[in-house]
């Protein structure tokens, strides 16, 4: 009850900011929100390397945001028969974006479409991981994982190719329950860099553009 109340009171300040947000920008010809509300939903797409321990890892990173706000990631991580430990992660969890509602509603922008999206990409993340050490099996090391995110444009729009950076500290469940380390599979640092694709599109979970049809 009270998480569909919060929901609830998110969607009626978001309708209710809207048309004073659109006096401030929207008249002026300006879309000060460089293309994110075009829809409300966002796809990633996007590959690198994750730097960790011994050696890197290329990197398959997949996110799905709502209102460029709070989404979902999962990132694959292979070896490729190197010296990396563990050999291959999976990791998955949640993300919050919170600066972009809140510096877009209140006309915060620094009128520099590149830096305003870098600023409003900053993130934290939560999740868990399952890793495969050498000599083990995958998955015989899992546990949590906890970062931060930050990316860059490389166009003056949401749309299209951006840098990806996430970076944070993974620790297994052993880790977490005061076991002895036993390596990197354990608790280790890890740095990911990305080269993305972002897409916005529309479901209609939200659509702050949408008009009431006339009668």
């Amino acid at each position: 009850m009270k998480s569909t109340f919060a929901s609830a009171s998110v969607l009626a300040f978001l309708c209710l900011a809207t048309p004073a947000r659109a006096e401030r920008a929207g008249f002026r010809g300006e879309d000060t929100s460089y293309g994110r509300i075009e829809g409300d939903l966002s796809f990633v797409f996007g590959l690198g390397a994750t730097f960790g321990p011994r050696a890197p890892r290329g990197a398959v990173d997949v996110r799905l945001r709502y209102l460029d706000t709070i989404g979902m990631f999962a990132t694959y991580e292979e070896g490729f028969g190197g010296a990396a430990e563990p050999r291959r992660v999976l990791a998955t969890g949640v993300e919050l974006r919170p600066l972009f509602i809140a510096r877009w509603l209140q006309g915060r922008e620094l009128d520099s479409p590149r830096l305003d999206l870098a600023i409003d990409s900053f993130g934290l993340e939560l999740g868990a991981f399952f890793a495969h050490p050498v000599g083990d099996t995958f998955g015989s090391r899992r546990g949590l994982q906890a970062g931060l995110g930050l990316e860059l444009p490389i166009l003056a729009q949401a749309n299209g190719p951006w840098i990806g950076l996430h970076g944070g500290v993974r620790w297994s469940d052993d880790a977490l329950g005061g076991a002895p380390l036993r390596g990197p599979s354990d608790r280790a640092a890890y740095f990911t860099v990305t080269l993305a694709w972002h897409a916005i599109f529309g479901a209609h979970v939200v659509d702050m553009q949408d008009r009431r049809p006339e009668r």
